[in-house]
């Protein structure tokens, strides 16, 4: 790699070879060419004297582009459809005068574009499975484990480490649906023409209107897709971009949610990311234990969801039939976005098959706010007793502001069911107390949720 040109960060730290390559100039263009093979089988097999030897050739030179060459055409050209036809032209002579016979230039284009990002989601949906995958097992593996719930980032009721788990991964269950819907209905541009009309089709089979139609499903067919666009000006609807995209800001609204929750759980060093046996935390402070991944993920994926405006634009500014100002901006940001997602996703892989439970702080932190959070339970046991409900109400009020003061000007231990126990009014033992604890009585149905939820997505067999 040279050390004195720009590279992306994309392509140098954070996305995967197979995702690198398939949005390679050479995986790019060697789609172009099997493009224009497809198109002349088809265009034989349809009745045009095309012959068997010059679609051989064609095909036998599909991954031999000498890009330099292409350079040289496109200087002087100043078109890089045309500068590739020559280069391909040069290595097939006798394919020459049948190469992009009858197409546009979005014939290779936008096909190729389709192509690449319909095996980009391929490859985003196997690591996504990945990632629920994992995390289901997560959940499942500490479905009952109870931990302190919050709401505004304050204490709130218990939950458990299971069923929190399971609402990152129902987020990201909601992004794997949008991703196989994508994938399942993405449609190709076909073999439409200059504006879409197939004209130059039409006349290629002397008015032949049923073996145009046939043309554009079997091209279609060859290149592995089952539906094509019914209407097309010179390119398929841009709108196609936008609504691909907005499915991978999806997955970025989902891993950033995650990776933030991830960053508070550190911080109150309950649940960790995998950290390194020789990893450093910090240049200057050597006993750091930074979350870089889930902060790498955040990162990434405020670039991905940024990333989903530009279609959007492109989409709702394309004049007429076509206007060339969506290809700049769509080479950038539909690579990019795929690079950084996929990125993203190979980081949530290595993020979640090593999460660090820390049972004994969490324990501790529920035991610390267990006693405020029984108040009521206790409550409802002296009154069983013939205490008074509002007079215990008042008393209990009194009990823990003074436990709360306790522990937050002073630093000592919350002391709230000492205060209770050795109050008459409440007539509890310390016994008794304990029994009122119990932790399994203030996790609701979390671990039920969890199995529930993981049977009925068939994550468990």
């Amino acid at each position: 790699m040279s050390h004195d040109t720009y590279q992306s960060p994309l392509a140098g730290r954070y996305a995967s070879p197979e995702m690198k390559r398939l949005f390679s100039s050479q995986f790019k263009h060697s789609t172009w060419r099997k493009l224009w093979v497809a198109l002349a089988e088809a265009e034989q097999e349809l009745g045009l004297p095309i012959s068997g030897d010059q679609i051989n050739e064609l095909r036998n030179h599909i991954d031999q582009i000498d890009f330099q060459l292409v350079a040289d055409y496109e200087k002087d050209l100043q078109h890089d459809v045309m500068a590739h036809i020559h280069a391909y032209g040069d290595l097939c002579p006798s394919a020459r005068p049948i190469i992009h016979l009858g197409a546009t230039s979005c014939f290779v284009t936008d096909n190729a574009d389709l192509i690449q990002m319909k095996e980009g989601i391929r490859q985003l949906l196997f690591k996504l499975e990945k990632v629920i995958e994992q995390l289901s097992e997560f959940a499942l593996k500490h479905k009952d484990l109870a931990c302190l719930g919050f709401t505004h980032f304050q204490p709130a009721q218990l939950t458990t480490v299971g069923k929190r788990a399971c609402l990152w991964i129902q987020d990201l269950e909601i992004d794997l649906d949008e991703l196989e819907q994508r994938f399942t209905k993405l449609k190709f541009r076909g073999v439409k023409g200059t504006t879409g009309t197939q004209a130059s089709f039409l006349a290629l089979f002397g008015g032949d209107h049923d073996k145009v139609k046939l043309l554009d499903q079997l091209v279609a067919q060859k290149m592995g897709f089952a539906q094509v666009f019914p209407i097309t000006g010179q390119t398929y609807p841009r709108k196609l971009d936008s609504l691909i995209l907005n499915t991978l800001a999806g997955i970025a609204i989902s891993t950033h949610k995650f990776a933030t929750d991830l960053r508070l759980l550190a911080n109150l060093k309950e649940i960790e990311e995998p950290f390194g046996e020789k990893q450093v935390g910090s240049s200057a402070m050597a006993y750091k234990r930074n979350p870089m991944l889930s902060e790498r993920i955040c990162s990434l994926s405020r670039f991905v969801i940024s990333l989903s405006e530009n279609p959007a634009y492109t989409a709702a500014t394309q004049w007429l039939e076509r206007t060339l100002d969506d290809s700049a901006n769509r080479r950038l940001c539909i690579s990019e976005a795929f690079l950084s997602t996929d990125a993203i996703l190979n980081l949530m892989i290595k993020v979640t098959s090593g999460l660090v439970v820390n049972e004994k702080i969490i324990e501790r932190r529920v035991l610390e706010e267990l006693p405020f959070m029984a108040t009521e339970n206790i409550l409802m046991a002296c009154v069983k007793k013939g205490g008074d409900r509002q007079d215990l109400h008042e008393r209990i009020r009194e009990h823990s502001h003074a436990a709360g003061g306790q522990v937050k000007q002073e630093g000592k231990e919350n002391d709230l069911l000492e205060r209770i126990a050795h109050d008459s009014a409440f007539q509890l033992t310390r016994e008794e107390l304990s029994e009122l604890l119990n932790v399994s009585e203030f996790i609701g149905r979390s671990p039920e949720q969890v199995v529930e939820y993981l049977e009925a997505k068939g994550a468990l067999v």
